[in-house]
């Protein structure tokens, strides 16, 4: 059973920082892409950075210069460090990542979320 847990959420006011980290655990055979998606209320879940499992990398427009995506392939572990947060970042944020938990192949996982609040 593969899970994917993530941590790292919570208040923060305009301007702050925040790191999120997603692990990946359980049978896992191999792990190529991961990422994060948001969710605010009322809206549809949106991309916010990808990283192959090569570390290219690929952010939505509203978060360049902003996020930086990274993973430790050696822990499983993927990471989004946010800085210069706005009050407008503020969602549900949640890891994905494609996983084969056996050489037959792989699919998609999704973490349970974790809540991001930026005050003005």
């Amino acid at each position: 059973q593969v899970q994917l847990v993530e941590s790292g959420g919570g208040l923060v006011q305009a301007g702050g920082s925040l790191r999120l980290s997603c692990a990946a655990s359980g049978s896992i055979f191999s792990i190529n892409g991961m990422g994060w998606y948001r969710q605010a209320p009322g809206k549809q879940r949106e991309l916010v950075a990808t990283i192959t499992n090569g570390g290219s990398t690929n952010y939505a427009d509203s978060v360049k210069g902003r996020f930086t995506i990274s993973r430790d392939n050696a822990k499983n572990t993927v990471y989004l460090q946010m800085n210069s947060l706005k009050p407008e970042d503020t969602a549900v944020y949640y890891c994905n990542a494609e996983i084969a938990p056996d050489y037959r192949g792989s699919r998609r996982y999704w973490g349970q979320g974790t809540q991001v609040t930026v005050s003005s």
